[in-house]
């Protein structure tokens, strides 16, 4: 361990010798003081707070994202380079430990400027509420600044999928289809199947029955809040669509019900519902009515969902912080895995290439549903394949699954919006990311560095 902590000790001097440190320091806090000046939002407390949260939270990921891979590159890369790791490398030290060493004091480094940007943006936080009236302040504590789990409604998949095969059944006895169409018949069927479960049609209601699981015992007397959005085929000339919302049952629950409302569509909304909606069982009778010439659909995966208080802010936020932490991990690792057998620059320039396919995620997961990379033709309303869409969607899919080890965890979308993430959430988080994705990543940078012969290294390489 000794050993260890004297690697890491040499990369905190290297930073500082470079005014690494010092400059991320800088930019970070402000980034802090500036964005709130800058960002525009809607004029409410609640959402000054959240986009302050969200692009705050985000800039300390990218500046810290970019700092750690220029680091992690330019810490190993440059020493052999400059022949500098031959005088570690002689030492009684083994090379994994070098490796190591330089990870532990990267991410080190990283957890005292991210002690210090989180640090600044929590202080940020409570003093702005602090400063706001007192209605004001209890819509943030109840809303943003809480730790809230969360309730959906059913997705009903085993429904769907037997509904849907008893109307492919039923459709192909009336009028047979050629095994080369059925896939697509059999998924517009399901997409028709679970539009009817999710539509709201103009002049009805819809009723959806929400459990909150154990949850419900400490619930009593609590409120709760409705997050809901829609849809509509039809645009109405104010932007918006009325609707009322209701809670509860007769004689078994206390009963809620909304004012007339004026939503947008895909648009989230939240609402305050009254305590003790929800029956002994825990389960929460939500309905909706629709008193609109145009149909409104809620979807199945987020379209309605409780959400109620589970805990405070700050430990919340802690956890949240961690998870970015251990981003940086991998970040790191990846850095150091690329500069033991690259030079800097290819090293800098080949993580830099590995981030941004990270950051353009959101395309590659597009082609693979399309299951094509020729994209949609819009004059013969087809998707055309290519000959390279053997080789590359699932070269796409594989490195999907390998993003999503990592991206599946959304610390900054989940501390906007007041969720809660669990110490089982950051136990899983740590287990993908640094000890199976990182430690991949380690284990690959170890061995190649172990048998690079660094006396070849030259500093004009």
């Amino acid at each position: 361990m000794q050993r260890l902590l004297a690697i890491a000790w040499l990369t905190w001097k290297a930073a500082f010798r470079f005014r690494l440190f010092i400059v991320v320091a800088v930019l970070l806090l402000a980034s802090v003081v500036a964005l709130p000046i800058l960002i525009k939002d809607d004029g409410t407390a609640r959402g000054f707070t959240q986009i302050l949260l969200t692009y705050t939270l985000s800039t300390i990921t990218a500046l810290l994202g970019l700092s750690t891979l220029w680091l992690a590159c330019g810490t190993l890369a440059r020493d052999i380079e400059d022949c500098q790791i031959q005088v570690v490398a002689v030492k009684p030290i083994a090379r994994w430990q070098i490796w190591l060493g330089k990870w532990l004091g990267i991410m080190s480094l990283n957890a005292a400027l991210l002690f210090i940007s989180g640090a600044s943006v929590y202080a940020l936080l409570q003093w702005r509420a602090g400063r706001l009236p007192a209605d004001e302040q209890k819509v943030l504590r109840n809303e943003v600044l809480v730790s809230r789990g969360s309730a959906k409604i059913p997705t009903m998949e085993k429904e769907i999928e037997a509904q849907t095969e008893e109307v492919l059944q039923d459709r192909i006895k009336k009028r047979p289809v050629e095994n080369a169409y059925l896939p697509e018949v059999k998924k517009q069927i399901r997409e028709q199947v679970k539009a009817d479960l999710q539509v709201v049609p103009p002049g009805y209601s819809r009723q959806w029955e929400i459990e909150l699981g154990p949850a419900h015992r400490y619930l009593r007397d609590q409120p709760l809040f409705l997050r809901v959005k829609f849809n509509s085929a039809e645009k109405s000339p104010s932007g918006t669509f009325d609707g009322v919302f209701g809670a509860g049952v007769p004689r078994k629950t206390q009963l809620w019900r909304s004012d007339m409302l004026s939503l947008a569509p895909d648009t989230f909304h939240e609402i305050e519902i009254t305590p003790n909606c929800f029956d002994e069982n825990g389960v929460l009778t939500l309905t909706f009515g629709n008193p609109n010439t145009t149909a409104l659909l809620f979807p199945l995966e987020d379209g309605v969902e409780v959400l109620y208080r589970e805990g405070g802010f700050g430990l919340n936020f802690v956890r949240g912080l961690t998870i970015i932490f251990c981003w940086m991990g991998v970040l790191a690792a990846l850095g150091l895995a690329a500069a033991s057998f690259l030079s800097f620059t290819v090293a800098a320039f080949f993580s830099m290439g590995v981030l941004a396919m990270v950051l353009c995620s959101g395309t590659l997961a597009n082609a693979v549903s399309e299951g094509t990379i020729g994209g949609y033709n819009a004059e013969t309303g087809s998707k055309p394949g290519t000959a390279a869409d053997t080789v590359i969607i699932p070269a796409f899919k594989a490195v999907l699954k390998v993003i999503n080890l990592a991206k599946d965890f959304s610390p900054v979308d989940s501390l906007s919006t007041g969720r809660t993430i669990s110490w089982g959430t950051l136990g899983v988080a740590f287990g993908r990311i640094i000890l199976l994705l990182a430690g991949i990543i380690a284990l690959f940078g170890i061995a190649v560095f172990t048998r690079r012969e660094l006396a070849t290294a030259q500093g004009t390489q």
